[in-house]
């Protein structure tokens, strides 16, 4: 089985099928979205055509939102998922937040969180965006202790119960926005349509794929996972390999031209945080290179699937420049291809007036 191939066409790095932001993303399920700007360019690379313009429209406009969900952690997620993925995960989120409050002396009570829900819905009425600051600001005079800690903690609660979303950006900062004023009401589902859809999104977009990778990306419960799959059973191919099952979905492709292609893939990207283990594209001795044990990824380069080096931006005078270097000195790759990847990154994140 050539799982860098497959997951390469089916996570949209090669030949992509879609053109906007909204059939991606949705066609992801979600998108880990740490970095701001990072994922921008994890979104537009994976579209047939985009700007850096196409992708911050799709976020202006609600199209797309960048929340918490499924695990304590950013996502972007398409605006019609948002309110069945929240109902399948806010639980567990809610959970684990309060387990780390606890450890940190940064309890809130249920009275705190609902006299900031009611302010949040007072200050925000009428479709306005507000960054985090212009939020504190309000907390404090009206009496509710508003500092860095305390402030992730109402927001982080306030997606999950359904209260806010991200909202217009205010220049370079993310703001804050009502859900019910910014996304139109959709058709609720049962727990196992939200099942069955979440596994679709998983196994189309990152197969091939087995049990643990989707426990890991989903944050499911192992039993409810299996559920999940148990649902889509139909839809899937399972094929045993090197001693696990791996899961294809119907709607995957298997077959497409991998060879010399190259991808500067972001931080955080879908490509090695979609999955629990990561061995089939980048091999073991090689992990530190690419992420730390406490959960930070650098931007990585692909060559033919495989997980090769490192790069980063750095603006200097007269421009903004890509650097690169290799995990192996006899790693080497194209030339003319690599600099062509830079240029494509160039273009999309720093456009010229």
């Amino acid at each position: 089985m050539k799982i860098p191939n497959i997951r390469l066409l089916n996570q949209q790095l090669l030949s992509p099928l879609f053109s906007q932001p909204k059939e991606l993303v949705s066609w992801m399920g979600a998108m880990q979205a740490q970095n701001y700007s990072m994922v921008k360019w994890a979104v537009g690379m994976r579209l047939k055509s985009a700007t850096i313009q196409t992708v911050e429209k799709a976020l202006r406009e609600g199209e797309i939102l960048r929340t918490h969900v499924m695990r304590p952690t950013w996502h972007l997620v398409a605006a019609e998922d948002i309110r069945w993925m929240l109902k399948l995960s806010a639980e567990r989120v809610i959970a684990a937040n309060e387990s780390y409050a606890k450890g940190h002396d940064l309890d809130i009570s249920e009275e705190l969180y609902a006299k900031s829900y009611r302010l949040l819905e007072k200050i925000l009425s009428g479709k306005k965006s507000l960054t985090r600051q212009e939020i504190a600001e309000h907390f404090s005079r009206s009496g509710i202790v508003a500092d860095n800690h305390r402030m992730t903690r109402f927001m982080a609660r306030a997606e999950q119960v359904g209260i806010v979303c991200s909202g217009e950006d205010k220049g370079s900062k993310c703001t804050y926005a009502l859900l019910e004023e910014r996304v139109p009401p959709m058709p609720e589902l049962t727990k196992d349509e939200s099942l069955a859809r979440l596994a679709r999104s998983y196994f189309r977009s990152h197969a091939p794929a087995v049990l643990q990778d989707f426990v890991w990306w989903s944050g499911l419960p192992v039993t409810e996972a299996r559920q999940a799959i148990y649902l889509i059973d139909s839809e899937l191919t399972a094929e045993e390999w090197n001693g696990q099952t791996w899961y294809i979905h119907e709607d995957c492709r298997t077959r497409g031209k991998v060879s010399g292609s190259l991808h500067l893939l972001p931080s955080y990207d879908e490509y090695l945080l979609g999955y629990k283990d990561r061995t089939d594209v980048l091999p073991k001795e090689h992990y530190a290179k690419a992420f730390t044990n406490n959960g930070l990824f650098y931007p990585i380069v692909l060559h033919e699937g495989q997980v090769i080096g490192n790069w980063d931006k750095s603006v200097k005078k007269g421009g903004s420049f890509i650097e690169h270097s290799w995990f192996r000195l006899d790693d080497c790759v194209d030339e003319v291809a690599l600099n062509r990847e830079k240029d494509r990154y160039i273009r999309f994140s720093f456009p010229k007036a």
